[in-house]
């Protein structure tokens, strides 16, 4: 366990954002053999820094405790394949990518988003830790190498070629020592390239009471202005920047050197940062009121499930995500309200869910079971979600959406 300093400006932490308790490692899915063992639970306190307003988690876990072996598979999202092939053709659109560029992407996961680039003809390097995932990207002839990203591995692989366009999705929130992280993609940039990150939008998460997204995967809960802060440090601009709808609203940040002036900084970047300079989050207040929000969401989705099981229905769940583990966890839901939950991905089926071991099937189950409703937990993707297993209405079945509030569709 690190010390209770920020992880960017190191000031001492003494402001919490919301304490959701203990909760086990979300992706470390119960085998049946380890029904009866013992369980680690690690504390899930948020904290927000009082001098540079980092939301953030202390670090319990090593990232090689969490990542080296992997249970998220990005290919199993429908939504997040279409966001990478979308994002492809912006990228080769608007920076002229062609078979002399290179683009490395940082946390490549299974390849979901590198395929894009390679069918284009345009060269490619994942930086992914976890093997298992890893190998899948290999499989289909992504070259892949399986370290954690930072200074040192930077130096390395800049050695053999600098990133004109240098990416991350999803993983700027899942790094402990921020600052090694970006220091590293100062060092791995060309010097007219583009790095581009995706990450969950802090004010998005506030404003939708998305809680369940808090797990200790996941080290900072970032605002567009703590990001600024964090990259300029570094020696990074932020010149534009993109609201997307992934995983419940993120945001796509462009950066490239500070001295690099052949890119302006852009309207987006001053509006969003005047949105949220509005929205007070350079103020401690700000942040006191989430806990609150928290605490009714969980009491109107157990008023859900005390109804509907004392009407004597049966309710099974959608998903084993992160962010599902959090949710299930901070309310105490386990067998007793949830039946079984359905995954797609085959590495999470036949397994328990972590701390609740609610068991894991395939989708195949919610045929053969025709529960009256459908949890969805990856709420991010419900769209998908309802699509996939609209023959749930066969039988009168309703969804259920847990975030931003209880919400039953037909």
């Amino acid at each position: 366990m690190s010390s209770s300093n920020c992880r960017f400006c190191g000031s001492a932490l003494h402001h919490t954002f919301v304490d959701l308790g203990m909760s086990p490692l979300c992706q470390t899915h119960i085998t049946p053999e380890q029904l009866n063992e013992m369980e680690p639970f690690y504390p899930l306190h948020t904290y927000v820094c009082d001098n540079c307003f980092l939301v953030q988690l202390q670090e319990f876990v090593s990232p090689q405790d969490i990542f080296t072996e992997y249970a998220y598979f990005s290919s199993y999202v429908d939504a997040l394949l279409k966001n990478a092939s979308n994002y492809s053709d912006l990228m080769v659109e608007r920076f002229g990518l062609n078979s002399q560029s290179k683009v490395v992407e940082i946390a490549s996961n299974d390849g979901y988003l590198l395929q894009y680039f390679v069918k284009k003809g345009i060269p490619v390097l994942g930086v992914e830790p976890a093997v298992n995932v890893s190998q899948v990207a290999k499989d289909k002839g992504i070259p892949v190498v399986n370290k954690f990203f930072g200074v040192q591995t930077a130096t390395e692989l800049a050695a053999d070629g600098k990133a004109d366009l240098l990416l991350g999705n999803n993983v700027l929130a899942h790094v402990p020592d921020i600052n090694d992280f970006v220091g590293g993609m100062k060092l791995m940039l060309k010097p007219d390239g583009v790095i581009t990150m995706e990450f969950p939008h802090l004010m998005r998460l506030m404003e939708e009471n998305q809680f369940d997204t808090i797990y200790h995967e996941h080290f900072s809960y970032l605002s567009f202005m703590a990001v600024q802060r964090i990259f300029a440090h570094h020696g990074l601009t932020l010149f534009d920047v993109q609201e997307i709808p992934i995983h419940g609203g993120s945001l796509r940040i462009y950066a490239r050197h500070t001295e690099d002036t052949s890119k302006p900084v852009g309207d987006r970047v001053i509006e969003l940062l005047e949105r949220e300079k509005a929205a007070g989050f350079d103020k401690l207040e700000t942040y006191a009121h989430f806990t609150e929000q928290v605490k009714e969401t969980k009491r109107r989705l157990l008023e859900f499930l005390i109804t509907a099981k004392q009407k004597g229905k049966t309710i099974a769940g959608y998903g084993a995500p992160g962010k599902g583990n959090t949710l299930l966890n901070y309310c105490g839901i386990r067998t007793d309200f949830l039946d079984y939950t359905v995954d797609r991905n085959p590495y999470k089926q036949n397994k328990f869910t972590p701390g609740t071991h609610i068991p894991i099937y395939s989708p195949e189950k919610i045929r053969e079971t025709k529960p009256d409703y459908l949890l969805i937990l990856p709420w991010n993707v419900k769209d998908e979600i309802m699509e996939q297993v609209s023959y749930i209405r066969e039988w009168g079945g309703q969804f259920v959406v847990p975030i931003p509030e209880v919400k039953i569709y037909a």
